[in-house]
């Protein structure tokens, strides 16, 4: 079993800033792909970014230029920096990794809420 814990979210005014965190432990051989997906009120949840395990990262176009995705491989540790947050980005955010024996799994969720 693989365990993924999240911290970092909460309140925030438009064009402030904020570091999520999500550290995996437990059962790990190696993990390939790290990311965040964010899920707003009544929508589907999309994909904020990603990081592969070689370092390639994507983006949602909306997010672009203001959040940046990285990872440390020795603490299994992904994190998402948000800047320039804006109220369209309020929604729950998840970790998302992919282990490489035993395939995908999700956090619990973190609360973003931006105010304008």
């Amino acid at each position: 079993q693989v365990q993924l814990v999240e911290s970092g979210g909460g309140l925030v005014q438009a064009g402030g800033s904020l570091r999520l965190s999500c550290a995996a432990s437990g059962s790990i051989y190696s993990i390939n792909d790290m990311g965040w997906y964010r899920q707003a009120p009544g929508k589907q949840r999309e994909l904020a970014g990603l990081i592969t395990s070689g370092g390639r990262t994507v983006y949602a176009d909306s997010v672009k230029g203001r959040f940046t995705i990285s990872r440390d491989n020795t603490k299994n540790t992904v994190y998402l920096q948000m800047s320039s947050l804006k109220p369209e980005d309020t929604a729950v955010y998840y970790c998302y990794i992919e282990e490489e024996l035993r395939g995908a799994y999700w956090g619990q969720g973190t609360q973003v809420t931006v105010s304008s």
